[in-house]
């Protein structure tokens, strides 16, 4: 339903490792995981969790699952998709409450979310709408306990293209997104809806990629907006490269907007990771990390930081070059998550102690300025989960959380995903 999306790369760099991956690894020392939820592969619940969790103040986790849910109208689909809410029970584990299920007309493949401070939520739902090109929605709770869904903005193919997943929300209550096709030069868009008082939403283009080997395009991920509403966000492809960017687009006092290209991801030679495939994350210094899906010493992908600079220039470095052997993963396919002390967290898509089914990991800052990786799980042992492939999250506790696309206790990695958690 959208061009280039997360899981057509997904196959076609999978496809390209398969071959390589045939030594024998170690399996690391793993943290306590626990499976909290696991979708069946073909029921009215979801199937295929992906995108990022989030939590409320009570402690629920609220996801997607990209597939799923009673509807019938998704062609040669399992369901159109879900919004789901998990929730703490008093006596140990966790009760899952589908909050709404996409019928195509008010979207369908949806991915990500956001809480506002009044408790709605807010999504890209990758295709479906009145356009079939996708749109951005609203849930709101009511007092009986059910959600109701209003399409905020969809989306054209010939002026905007695909939503790519995850908005990030401003303190006046506007959103912001990307598309990783359409606009005025068909590569993608930066884009902004604002609201009225009236309650109607304008979508408004606040950059067109373009493929003009300096700019990056097929945008990817959400964005993170800084203290003085600047945008970040990297760019699959283009650049001096060709093989994306880092991006910063500069909010001016008269409204406009101008791109930086902070950083040009390069595929010639073996040092530099290239293809970043999610977002990036502020530190507390101002610093932003994100991972690219290949490259680096062992051509796995990175984790890489990218930092300011004097002129206003930025910098970037390599932190962590994935092998997918002894353990380690592979194939980054996620942004991160950086928790008060720096420490950054994510997954990978492969390697770990079971070959190909991923990882969850943790980077940690040394004193003497490198970054040492732990493998906080391997996933993909009997009825664990395996393939995961959204952002991870923390609670107070340091508890991590995240999703797997596949696996789970109703059968093989092929079954339909987990929520899980693991704890250190």
């Amino acid at each position: 339903m959208r061009s280039e999306n997360f899981f057509v790369r997904l196959t076609a760099v999978l496809a390209t490792f398969t071959l390589t991956l045939l030594a024998a690894v170690t399996p690391a020392t793993a943290q306590q995981e626990t499976i909290l939820h696991s979708f069946p592969s073909s029921a009215k619940d979801g199937v295929g969790p992906t995108g990022n969790l989030i939590f409320d103040a009570a402690g629920n986790l609220y996801g997607t699952a990209y597939l799923g849910g009673s509807s019938t109208a998704c062609p040669s689909l399992p369901g159109c998709g879900i919004v789901f809410e998990l929730t703490p029970a008093a006596g140990g584990g966790w009760t899952e409450k589908i909050l709404h299920q996409f019928n195509y007309t008010g979207g369908a493949e949806p991915q990500g979310l956001i809480l506002d401070p009044a408790g709605n939520l807010y999504g890209v739902a990758l295709g479906g709408g009145s356009t079939q090109a996708g749109i951005v929605y609203e849930l709101t709770p009511s007092t009986n306990g059910t959600w109701a869904e209003k399409v905020l903005h969809t989306f054209n193919t010939t002026t905007e293209g695909y939503p790519e997943p995850g908005l990030v929300l401003d303190a006046a209550g506007n959103l912001y997104g990307t598309a990783g096709a359409g606009g005025e030069y068909g590569y993608g868009i930066v884009f902004e809806l604002t609201h009225s008082a009236s309650g109607y939403w304008t979508a408004k283009t606040l950059h067109n990629f373009n493929k003009n080997g300096f700019d990056g395009y097929n945008a990817n991920g959400p964005l993170v907006m800084d203290a003085a509403g600047n945008l970040y966000g990297t760019t699959y492809y283009g650049g001096v490269y060709g093989a994306g960017t880092a991006f910063e687009l500069q909010h001016s006092s008269g409204g406009g907007w101008t791109e930086v290209n902070l950083h040009n991801f390069n595929n010639n030679g073996n040092t530099d990771g290239y293809y970043p495939q999610d977002g990036l994350v502020f530190d507390t210094a101002g610093n932003l990390y994100g991972t690219t899906s290949v490259g680096g010493t062992y051509s796995f992908g990175t984790v890489f930081e990218v930092s300011p600079v004097s002129g206003g220039k930025w910098h970037e470095t390599v932190l962590h070059n994935f092998s997918a052997t002894a353990g380690d993963g592979g194939l980054p396919s996620d942004g991160l998550f950086v928790d008060a002390a720096s420490n950054l967290y994510g997954t990978t898509s492969y390697g770990g102690a079971y070959l190909y089914w991923g990882t969850a990991f943790e980077m940690s800052p040394t004193s003497d300025g490198t970054w040492n990786e732990t493998v906080l799980h391997s996933f993909g042992s009997g009825t664990d989960g395996s393939l995961p492939v959204g952002s991870v999250i923390l609670d107070g506790a340091g508890n991590v959380y995240g999703t797997t696309y596949r696996g789970g206790t109703y059968g093989t990695s092929e079954s339909g995903g987990t929520v899980f958690e693991v704890t250190p």
